[in-house]
């Protein structure tokens, strides 16, 4: 496998939304920066890569009649070093979280690392596949808090998120027959930037600076994804939802990049929303979808 097949199967671009999900739970629950905060985002990039790597192994024979350019169908990459991927860097994640916090990091990774799996092997071709593809991303805020009822604001905002994403994301090759989905999905993203604007913060007393900050990330993370979603629930066409989807993927770093300034970490989300720049170039290389 060539390190550019093992891009295109981890979906490179799409994995640098996986750290900001372990930040904003350690922001939101007041986890200082340390080696919790280092290594947890790293497990969470890798039990990513590992769904992403997972999710072309089960769809192999569907992606040689929809997606023929993903890695497997393309001749790049064999179903057993797909599998074999996943399986190493689910196992590496999880290793990772027993390290670096133990116990109570283990207790969140091992279920997070299973719902990815049920995900991928299970739920994704079902009515209940939204559900079950946000309740990983819930899992994966969790994942970087000290205190889960603490986190759970931030957890529930990725997860609306992410639920709109990934309904509207089933259309990506046929197209949408109606325009309820895209407009769950702008819902979906209206809603999730509202909460993360003007949601609880942890630190009020720092003044003004979170929030103003904040807000500013959250309208940007807005203006970033709700135009190709409105452009996708008006022409229903499939390049249009593609766009759109690939559009919320890596918007998501911008809503996290909001959830952790407002939460009083400013400089974190500040390098959080760094990333988004760099994933918006990447994806000109290599899908995000």
């Amino acid at each position: 496998m060539t390190p550019a097949a093992f891009a295109r199967l981890v979906r490179l671009p799409a994995a640098l939304t996986a750290p900001g999900d372990t930040l904003a739970g350690a922001a939101a629950s007041g986890r200082s920066l340390g080696p919790h905060t280092v290594l947890l985002p790293l497990c969470s990039t890798l039990i990513y890569w590992a769904g992403m790597a997972l999710n072309d192994y089960a769809d192999r024979a569907l992606d040689a009649v929809e997606r023929p350019e993903r890695p497997i169908p393309a001749g790049d990459v064999t179903p057993a070093e797909a599998l074999t991927v996943a399986i190493v860097l689910t196992a590496c994640g999880v290793g990772i979280a027993a390290l670096a916090g133990g116990r109570q990091a283990l207790a969140v990774a091992l279920p997070l690392a299973a719902s990815v799996w049920a995900y991928d092997l299970v739920f994704k071709s079902t009515s209940l596949g939204p559900v079950a593809m946000a309740g990983t991303r819930l899992l994966d805020v969790l994942l970087g808090a000290a205190s889960v009822p603490a986190a759970l604001p931030a957890a529930l905002t990725v997860f609306t998120h992410t639920l709109g994403t990934t309904t509207l994301s089933r259309d990506e090759v046929h197209g949408s027959t109606s325009p309820v989905v895209g407009t769950l999905a702008v819902a979906a993203t209206a809603c999730a930037a509202v909460a993360a604007a003007a949601g609880p913060a942890r630190r009020p007393a720092n003044g003004w600076l979170p929030r103003v900050v904040g807000a500013y990330f959250a309208i940007a993370y807005l203006g970033a994804v709700a135009p190709a979603q409105l452009r996708a629930r008006n022409t229903r066409a499939a390049a249009d939802v593609r766009r759109a989807v690939g559009a919320s993927v890596i918007g998501t770093i911008g809503l996290q990049a909001a959830l952790i300034a407002r939460s009083g970490s400013v400089k974190t989300g500040l390098a959080v929303a760094t990333l988004l720049p760099l994933g918006r170039r990447l994806t000109r290389r290599v899908s995000a979808t």
